[in-house]
C-alpha cells in the first residue's frame, strides 16, 4: 500500500469509481487489493494480496493480460475471467495504467456479473418469446387447417364494425369471390334485403340465444337462398360472430337434384370420365374408362398415375396437365391410351381443371376414336391446305416415288406444327412427341421456315 497521502486518497477515489482495484509489482504479484464496498467481492477477493498474479485468472484470460502487461498504456480494457483454485469463475472488465514515478501496474476492475446476468435474461426472454411464436404458429396452423378442411362454410364477422374478419373457401365459393375480396367487407353488402345495421341486430340476438334458429338470406352475387347460423364468442378485446352459411331448405334440394344428376352420369354415362389430382394420379374413375382400358376393377386404376394409360407416357402427361393448368382447360386432345392386355386405343381428351377443397384436381372426358381420326389434319384454310391438293394434282402427271417424297415433307411440317400447338409451342416437349432430338427439331424447323415465326416458347 502507498504510504503517502496523495496516492491513499487517489486509490480511496478509484476504489469509489471502481469494483475492483487491484495494484501490481513488477514480478506480477498482487501488492494491494481495493474493493467497492458497495460490491460483493470481498469475500472472493480476501486472500489476493501477495498472491501471484497469474494465480488469479482462468488460463485463457491470462495469456491475454500477459501480452497486455507488457505495454499497459494501451487505452482499450479487457474483459477477463478470475479463475482458481477456489473453483469460482467471475468476469471483469480491466482497465491497466501504469502508476505514476514506478513500474507498478493499476488494474481498474468493473464487475460484468451484473450485465451477464442482464444478457442471460435477455437469451432467456428471447428464447421464451421464440417459443411463444413457434406456439402461435402451430396454432395458427390447426386453426387454418380446421377452416379450411371444414366443409360447412364459415364466416368469422365483428359486431362492432360489422366487417368480415375470416372466412374458409368453402363459404367465399357460396359467396361468389375470392377470399381476399371477401376480408375485411361489410357483411350486410354480401346478402340482399337486410339493411346493415338489422343484419348485425338479428345475427347478434341469434348469436346469443340459446335455441338452433338462423336467418333466411339470398346472396348478392349468386341469388341463391342460404341459411345463416351464429355463435357469440369474444377474442382480442371484440364480439365476434361465428357464422355458420348453409343452402336453404329449397335450395338444398336442387343442389341434391343437381348432384344426383352428376352421379348419374359419371357412373351411366357412354363417356369415358376420370378425376386426376395436380400430380396426375387417378381419384376416380367411371365404369366407362375401365372398360375403355379393359381394367377389370377400379382397384387396379385409383391412385394409378394417368402416364400408365399413355402411350407416350409421362410426355403425353406433361403437356396434358402443363396446357390445362396453363390455360383452364383443354380441348381435343388427340392420344391413344393403353389397355390392361397391351392393346391401344385412340381416343379424344377434354380436360378441365377445378379446386376442391383447395386442391387442384382435373376431370378428362375421353371419347373412343378410330385410327383414322387420331392423324391431326388443319382444317383452316391456309398453306398446309393448298399444298395437299397440289399434291392430288400431281396424280398422272409425276410418278408415285416424286409424290411420296413431296407428301412426306407436307405431313412431316404438318406434324411439326400439331407437336408445337399441342405443346404449347415449348419446342422442348415438342421434340419429347415427336421422339426427336431437340437439334434434330431446329433442323427441321429451318427446314420448314418455322423457327422465324413468333412463338412464345419458354424454353427457347
Amino acid at each position: 500500500m502507498p504510504e503517502d497521502p496523495v496516492s491513499r486518497v487517489v486509490l480511496d477515489l478509484v476504489s469509489a469509481a471502481t469494483d475492483l482495484t487491484l495494484l501490481v509489482g513488477p514480478e506480477q504479484r498482487v501488492e494491494t487489493v481495493i474493493v467497492n464496498p458497495q460490491s460483493n467481492l470481498a469475500a472472493m477477493a480476501a486472500d489476493w494480496a501477495g498472491q501471484p498474479l497469474q494465480s488469479l485468472f482462468a488460463p485463457d484470460s491470462w495469456s491475454k493480460l500477459a501480452q497486455r502487461l507488457a505495454a499497459p498504456e494501451t487505452a482499450l480494457p479487457l474483459e477477463l475471467n478470475h479463475g482458481g483454485a477456489a473453483q469460482y469463475e467471475f468476469p471483469v472488465r480491466y482497465t491497466l495504467r501504469r502508476w505514476p514515478g514506478t513500474d507498478k501496474t493499476l488494474m481498474l476492475g468493473r464487475d460484468l456479473r451484473p450485465m451477464a446476468e442482464v444478457q442471460q435474461q435477455l437469451v432467456q426472454a428471447h428464447r421464451a418469446i421464440g417459443r411463444d411464436h413457434e406456439a402461435q404458429r402451430e396454432l395458427e396452423t390447426r386453426y387454418r387447417v380446421l377452416m379450411e378442411e371444414n366443409s360447412l362454410p364459415l364466416l368469422i364477422v365483428s359486431e362492432t364494425t360489422g366487417r368480415i374478419v375470416d372466412l374458409n373457401t368453402s363459404a367465399a365459393r357460396l359467396l361468389g369471390a375470392a377470399r381476399n375480396d371477401l376480408l375485411n367487407a361489410p357483411i350486410a353488402q354480401e346478402f340482399d334485403g337486410r339493411r346493415r345495421g338489422e343484419l348485425l341486430e338479428s345475427l347478434a340476438k341469434n348469436g346469443t340465444s340459446d335455441g338452433a334458429g338462423h336467418l333466411d338470406l339470398t346472396v348478392r352475387r349468386t341469388g341463391q337462398r342460404v341459411k345463416i347460423g351464429a355463435k357469440m364468442f369474444r377474442a382480442a378485446r371484440d364480439r365476434l360472430l361465428l357464422c355458420r352459411v348453409g343452402l336453404s331448405e329449397s335450395a338444398q334440394s336442387q343442389e341434391s337434384d343437381r348432384s344426383l344428376m352428376m352421379q348419374n352420369l359419371f357412373e351411366k354415362g357412354t363417356d369415358a370420365i376420370v378425376f386426376l389430382d395436380g400430380a396426375g394420379q387417378i381419384k376416380a374413375a367411371n365404369e366407362a374408362f375401365l372398360n375403355l382400358t379393359d381394367s377389370h376393377s377400379q382397384s387396379v386404376v385409383i391412385d394409378r398415375a394417368f402416364s400408365d394409360f399413355l402411350a407416350r407416357g409421362a410426355v403425353d402427361l406433361k403437356v396434358l396437365l402443363d396446357n390445362v393448368k396453363r390455360v383452364g382447360h383443354l380441348r381435343h386432345y388427340r392420344t391413344r391410351l393403353n389397355t390392361d392386355y397391351m392393346g391401344e386405343v385412340s381416343v379424344e381428351l377434354s380436360a378441365t381443371l377445378f379446386q376442391d377443397r383447395g386442391k387442384q384436381v382435373i376431370g378428362i372426358i375421353a371419347r373412343d376414336k378410330v385410327v383414322s381420326d387420331s392423324v391431326i389434319w388443319p382444317t383452316a384454310p391456309g398453306v398446309e391446305n393448298e399444298g395437299l391438293r397440289n399434291v392430288m394434282r400431281l396424280v398422272g402427271y409425276s410418278t408415285l416415288k416424286e409424290i411420296v417424297d413431296e407428301t412426306t415433307e407436307i405431313i412431316e411440317k404438318m406434324c411439326i406444327e400439331a407437336a408445337l400447338d399441342m405443346s404449347g409451342n415449348n419446342r422442348a416437349a415438342a421434340a419429347e412427341l415427336l421422339s426427336l432430338s431437340r437439334q434434330s427439331l431446329y433442323v427441321k424447323l429451318r427446314k420448314f421456315g418455322i423457327l422465324n415465326k413468333e412463338t412464345s416458347d419458354p424454353s427457347a
